[in-house]
């Protein structure tokens, strides 16, 4: 039988979920009858907003999807604005005040306190801009990821910004792909240091080259099945399929319908593709696929994974975009880091500002939560790096700064276990005042997640955190699992986990253990990675000890019982939800 979202979308689904959604927000929250909330908000998630965490009745998270991460300044201001009129809620955090924009991990933006009522106010004005919240979530395509720096990388097989854009109108809206057993994530990687994570998405192209009558074709090697979630995460199958750039939408479309007519429609839990992919394998998938497209699949080329270097975990890695770069061009981009994905409302306006003002046309959102300003010319590339805003986002931040990432956790999220971000960025501070880098680290990525739903992507980091429960001193406490070893590239490899349940505030002190170990142990030049990948299972869990330090964690109670983690009177029963119509 099929699910019982699969009943709510029979019912009512993609488009035609935009004139509810309006109906609602003239009504206000209570026209939404209690006993269908559940189904609305699995509907309203086709346009980008999920429904907030209990204790936050009423409201939302909006999600904004921009393919390959890529925004104009005018774009992003917007973006700012909309956070600063409509995104400010009844209590403030600590660190970013009312109002602030969040980077994702997927190059989408999520602003958080949205009422109903403000929805089509903001879906004007983005949509005024070229922006747009349609399948930002729910069961469709979702944000197409890549290189934001598509067209003006050096590093570049191809340009594929145009055939995002392709990709982009032909499925998001189209009825015949809306509506999916599951979400479907897509990636498309036309450079050489490997950006669009191909291995962790359910459909992939990656750049490869065939022999073809003598000549040397550019097109891309497809892979099926990727993804990381529920404790089952899946490298993307090698499906023995080349695709060149003139039929990529092509072969999209038979996938996608694959899935959609053979997808897992009865059980959410099996309805990803990489199940469909553990039960057929990658040769009848091909088979099937086969049945889709009007033309001869071509066998796989020759592929350029061995020139991956973006979240590799090599000891030479550069390839996560911080930092300055030219351009194809010749003038140059400058990568900013921001801890954990999150800027002030006011910094995102100051930002579109800046490179408005040094006549930048592009800023890119990436998969490590940075975000890229492109165009510099080079006389101006001094000036813009001694702009004061470059100090709080700097393009040479300490390897701890630079490599923290944190989902959103019980900040706002009914799945976390715990409180993500403001720990993420205690923990990077803290870090970077006790514990010494290891010669040579630049690049040292620590993935904090609150639960096993993996928006953090843990799996591909140096060290993986994932949220969990544990007792300590007889009362109960936010805890970790602890991973190692994990990364992308040529040859991707999932963490291993090595320590489970570890209290969140002896976490830094097994860091600082852990990389004392390997400074010690580690041979001439050798990664983390690498280091870890020398090392059996019983050994990974003797390399360190969980300790209490200096570190003092404000977040050891249990976050997912208040009604907002840093409110002064953070009990559920102190809550100020729902919002009422006049509020």
């Amino acid at each position: 039988m099929p699910s019982k979202v699969e009943g709510w979308k029979d019912e009512v689904y993609g488009t035609e979920i935009r004139d509810h959604l309006f109906r609602f927000a003239a009504e206000g929250w209570d026209a939404i009858p209690e006993d269908e909330r559940d189904a609305w908000f699995e509907r309203f998630k086709w346009w980008g907003l999920y429904h907030q965490r209990k204790g936050q009745e009423s409201y939302f998270m909006l999600r904004v999807g921009t393919p390959l991460g890529r925004l104009t300044p005018e774009q992003l201001r917007v973006v700012g604005e909309i956070a600063a009129e409509y995104a400010t809620g009844p209590a403030e955090n600590p660190e970013w005040d009312g109002a602030y924009c969040d980077w994702t991990t997927r190059q989408s933006i999520q602003l958080h306190w949205i009422e109903l009522g403000d929805v089509p106010a903001i879906f004007e004005k983005l949509e005024a801009h070229g922006l747009s919240t349609i399948q930002a979530c729910g069961d469709s395509w979702r944000n197409i990821v890549g290189s934001p720096l598509a067209g003006r990388d050096a590093d570049e097989h191809l340009d594929v910004w145009p055939l995002v854009q392709e990709l982009n109108a032909a499925f998001k809206g189209n009825p015949a792909h809306s509506n999916l057993p599951r979400k479907w994530k897509v990636s498309v990687t036309g450079d050489t240091r490997g950006s669009g994570q191909g291995d962790i998405n359910d459909l992939a192209f990656e750049p490869a080259t065939k022999e073809r009558d003598g000549e040397t074709v550019k097109g891309f090697n497809v892979r099926v099945g990727g993804g990381l979630s529920r404790k089952e995460p899946r490298l993307a199958r090698d499906i023995d399929v080349f695709c060149t750039p003139e039929r990529m939408t092509d072969v999209s479309a038979g996938i996608s319908a694959l899935f959609r007519d053979h997808g897992d429609r009865d059980n959410r839990f099996n309805a990803r593709i990489k199940f469909l992919v553990d039960e057929w394998g990658a040769e009848k998938l091909r088979e099937v696929l086969q049945e889709y497209v009007d033309y001869d699949l071509p066998t796989a080329g020759e592929d350029l994974r061995h020139q991956y270097d973006y979240n590799a975990g090599r000891a030479d890695s550069a390839g996560d975009y911080v930092g300055v770069h030219e351009q194809a061009d010749g003038r140059y981009f400058v990568g900013l880091s921001v801890l954990v994905g999150r800027t002030s409302a006011s910094d995102t306006i100051a930002l579109a500002d800046l490179a408005e003002a040094y006549g930048s046309e592009l800023v890119g959102i990436t998969q490590r939560q940075n975000l890229v300003v492109a165009d510099i010319d080079e006389g101006d590339l001094e000036e813009f790096l001694a702009e004061p805003l470059l100090e709080r986002y700097a393009p040479d931040p300490h390897p701890f700064m630079r490599g923290s990432i944190a989902c959103t956790g019980t900040e706002y999220c009914s799945l976390s276990i715990v409180e993500t971000k403001n720990r993420m960025v205690r923990y990077a501070r803290w870090l970077k005042d006790n514990v010494l880098v290891p010669e040579g680290v630049e690049d040292f990525h620590i993935h904090l997640s609150g639960c096993t739903a993996s928006c953090a992507q843990p799996q591909i980091a140096d060290i993986s955190l994932r949220g969990m429960k544990t007792r300590k001193d007889g009362e109960p406490v936010e805890a970790f699992d602890i991973g190692l070893g994990g990364g992308l590239g040529e040859n991707p490899q999932f963490a291993d986990w090595v320590e489970l349940r570890v209290a969140a505030d002896e976490v830094p002190g097994y860091v600082r253990n852990l990389l004392a170990t390997f400074e010690t142990e580690r041979r001439d030049g050798e990664s983390f990675r690498d280091f870890v990948a020398r090392h059996d299972e019983d050994d990974l869990q003797n390399l360190a000890e969980p300790e209490e330090t200096t570190y003092e964690d404000p977040f050891m109670h249990n976050t997912k019982t208040t009604w907002y983690p840093y409110a002064a009177d953070d009990d559920l029963a102190a809550s100020p939800a729902p919002s009422t119509a006049d509020d």
